[in-house]
């Protein structure tokens, strides 16, 4: 057997625990807490008080208008200057969060903000409150069509908790770099990483798909019937 490949075959079972222990966890908590900031931020930019919309806009601007790297190192590295100390895992969590939580706002913003006024109308009409169209009618049309940017979202933040190796999160790819370290074999290490990171993606994007096809199936089926 090639040196390369048994290194590669050699290192792979760290690889995979590190991905299964921190990067699954970290990606999917990140994106689960970000998801309900983006969610409570969208309804407070659009039915909120203008103070709070302004806190809101403030914050998404903040956010998209900075690297995400360096969000990560203002709060593990920046905020101990100011006696807040945090753990390495529970300081990427934040940050990811918050970073989530900005973009998905800006898109659950759109996805309500493109439900024809008709469906406020109509729920109304029946005698819904403002929170009952909202959970029976408004978000389940909105949550259809948010489906795929929020699914893009999320393969992409499974790429960016490799991030979190800078401020020494045991992941992925800081595992391989571990290795690294070790064996002096950059290249090799890498290029598996990188295609751990790949076929993570790829069953994402393939379960996107699915999902994509079953929503639109039942929008077809819901559009035939109304």
């Amino acid at each position: 057997m090639p040196p390369w490949l048994q290194l590669m075959l050699d290192s792979l079972g760290p690889l995979l625990w590190a991905g299964l222990v921190f990067t699954i966890p970290l990606t999917l908590l990140s994106f689960a807490f970000g998801l309900a900031v983006g969610l409570g931020a969208a309804l407070l930019r659009l039915f909120g008080p203008r103070p709070l919309a302004a806190i809101v806009r403030f914050y998404v601007w903040i956010i998209r208008g900075t690297p995400l790297l360096v969000q990560l190192f203002l709060i593990f590295y920046g905020l101990p200057s100011i006696g807040v100390v945090l753990d390495a895992f529970p300081a990427a969590l934040i940050g990811f969060t918050l970073n989530i939580g900005a973009y998905s706002s800006e898109i659950i913003r759109a996805v309500i903000s493109s439900v024809p006024k008709g469906q406020w109308e109509a729920a109304y009409s029946i005698g819904m409150t403002w929170s009952q169209a909202m959970r029976r009618t408004i978000l389940p049309q909105a949550g259809r069509v948010a489906v795929p940017p929020l699914s893009n979202t999320f393969i992409s933040l499974v790429k960016d908790t490799s991030l979190a190796a800078a401020i020494t999160v045991p992941e992925l790819f800081q595992s391989a770099q571990r290795i690294v370290a070790v064996t002096y074999e950059p290249l090799i290490l890498y290029i598996e990483a990188a295609l751990i990171y790949l076929a993570m993606s790829s069953v994402l994007s393939a379960l996107q798909v699915r999902l994509e096809e079953r929503l639109s199936r039942y929008g077809g089926f819901l559009e035939a019937r109304s």
